[in-house]
């Protein structure tokens, strides 16, 4: 398995409110706007996972598998060429200060390794850079 990780991202909500919002992808519908779509497009969102549309490979799916309240958020891939996993990770260091970094683990054979490598990290670096500004306070609240 091959490891792309984030850099570790603080956060300035409590573990709780981002887990709140972090364990029901309903609550990042709104972000999808926000996406760029030159290379991905077609987002959608449910409770328990989100899907897209990327060249060539079609709609890729990650669905929950795992949430440890406050803790961490995994996923896992669907339609892939190959078998992956994500995880989102929590760790609160004080009120109002939590860490918070991203794993992408996939099975990815050497030659495709090489072609896929650089936009995997870029695309995780952006994820964790995306979820550490988000309002989490206000996010999810009236549903």
């Amino acid at each position: 398995m091959t490891e792309f990780t984030s850099d570790v991202k603080t956060i300035p909500y409590d573990d709780g409110d981002i887990f709140r919002v972090l364990s029901d992808m309903n609550n990042l519908e709104w972000v999808k706007d926000q996406l760029p779509e030159d290379k991905i497009s077609g987002f959608t969102f449910d409770r328990d996972g989100f899907s897209f549309h990327v060249e060539p490979i079609g709609v890729v799916t990650f669905l929950i598998v795992t949430r440890e309240p406050n803790k961490f958020v995994k996923f896992q891939s669907q339609n892939l060429p190959f078998e992956a996993h994500c995880w989102i990770q929590l760790v609160q260091k004080e009120e109002k200060d939590t860490k918070m970094k991203v794993t992408f683990k996939a099975d990815i054979n050497p030659f495709l390794r090489s072609m896929v490598s650089k936009p995997i990290q870029q695309a995780v670096d952006k994820i964790a850079e995306t979820l550490a500004a988000l309002p989490y306070s206000r996010i999810g609240e009236s549903r």
